[in-house]
């Protein structure tokens, strides 16, 4: 009797280490998935923040009027009332060889359904 007896034992033994095994998983599996969910949202948030650095100091830059007037001289061709506007252009390359239209001495209605049908040449 002695025998059945550890055997049983041995029985339940297992049957409670399988019964706290499954009741362990399923809690440890869901805290090693918010512990990665965690670091990927910490990471996200540290990438943010220096986002939101980077976009306040140009905030500060362009909230100098110098800047800004600089800006838009540069940019959009602006100039201060009384000054006067020069544009340089340069003379066109002489060495550069100059493309002929193939197609230059075709009527235009042909030329507009040759691009729709084919793309522009």
């Amino acid at each position: 009797m002695l025998g059945v007896s550890s055997t049983r034992r041995a029985a339940v033994l297992a049957i409670v280490v399988c019964a706290l095994a499954l009741t362990v998983a399923v809690p440890l599996r869901n805290y090693v998935a918010q512990q990665q969910e965690l670091a990927a949202v910490t990471e996200q948030q540290e990438a943010l923040a220096a986002e939101v650095d980077e976009l306040s100091r140009e905030s500060a830059r362009l909230s100098d009027p110098a800047v800004t007037a600089a800006e838009a001289r540069s940019r959009l061709g602006y100039v201060a009332p009384g000054e006067t506007p020069y544009v340089v252009q340069l003379p066109p390359d002489p060495t550069a060889e100059v493309e002929e239209d193939p197609f230059r001495d075709e009527p235009w209605y042909r030329r507009l359904w040759r691009d729709t049908t084919e793309g522009p040449a």
